[in-house]
């Protein structure tokens, strides 16, 4: 997933707009004769980067004269006190833009790293970290972005583009049977152009409902460790009759005390809302060079 400068921009603008409002008074009086300076942006802890595009494009919308110089890309690993970024040019610019560059790269970067814990958790298990729609609302893009950068991947990016149908929709749908709310349900979507239909489900009884009523993801919802295993066979016995193209999403309550275990029991996939939701936000500090 690359970034899109012009989906992003009006994001930073309004940061931008939050932070300065009518001007960085502190600066422009200690500046009043303006200077050139050097400044690095380095991590105080141990982190993955994300965000040094985000960083890049907030300094050019306070002033496009100063020089920025990337030390790292994004996904990469780099240890306390390592510099991430070094800018160059006026020092009212530099600290008019400071903190809205610390807070992007503080929160995307919190993001990257913590979702990289979880991959370094599942690996080798099979299964795939992924995301939720739990982001901050306008953050979307950039946060999805992030889980990404730390190795995780990106599912549903709104409502409109996959298929999840939820106990809402089922309880809405059904007219005293919840299977045949699954069957009517997942048939509406069948020969449509949506690539995967999912289903959550809650414990075995429906997981066996949607299994049997064609979904081609079934959501394992806050199941326990011996229910999902309980769903991982049962699929792998009827392979012949459903194919191996079913895939299974473990959801809820999902932890890094946990998460290996789970990986393991056979899924195929991990979402977890905490990646964006709940992920602390790495410290960075910008210093000017005296």
């Amino acid at each position: 997933m690359k970034l899109s400068k012009e989906k992003i921009f009006p994001i930073i603008i309004s940061a931008l707009k939050e932070d300065i409002g009518s001007g960085d008074v502190t600066s422009s009086i200690v500046f009043e004769k303006d200077v050139s300076v050097l400044a690095h942006i380095t991590a105080k802890e141990e982190c993955v980067v994300a965000g040094i595009d985000v960083a890049k494009w907030v300094f050019d919308a306070v002033d496009e004269k100063l020089a920025f110089t990337a030390l790292c890309k994004d996904g990469d690993r780099i240890k306390k006190g390592k510099r991430a970024i070094s800018v160059k040019g006026s020092a009212k610019n530099i600290l008019s833009a400071e903190r809205t560059v610390l807070n992007f790269t503080g929160h995307l970067s919190g993001i990257a790293t913590l979702t990289s814990k979880f991959v370094r958790l599942v690996k080798g298990t099979g299964a795939n970290i992924y995301d939720t729609r739990k982001t901050i609302p306008g953050m979307r893009e950039l946060e999805k972005y992030a889980v990404m950068a730390g190795g995780g991947h990106s599912y549903r990016i709104g409502l409109w583009d996959e298929v999840l149908i939820k106990d809402n929709h089922l309880n809405g749908l059904a007219q005293g049977s919840r299977t045949k709310a699954v069957r009517n349900a997942i048939a509406l979507f069948k020969n449509r152009w949506y690539k995967n239909i999912e289903i959550e489900t809650e414990n075995i009884a429906e997981f066996k409902e949607a299994l049997e009523a064609g979904a081609d993801i079934i959501m394992l919802d806050n199941m326990k460790i011996e229910d999902i295993k309980k769903a991982v066979k049962l699929k792998n016995a009827n392979i012949k009759k459903y194919g191996t193209k079913v895939i299974l999403e473990a959801s809820g309550g999902i932890s890094l005390d946990n998460i290996k275990k789970i990986a393991k029991a056979g899924v195929d996939r991990i979402s977890i809302g905490r990646l964006t939701h709940s992920a602390p936000s790495i410290d960075f500090s910008l210093e000017i060079c005296v």
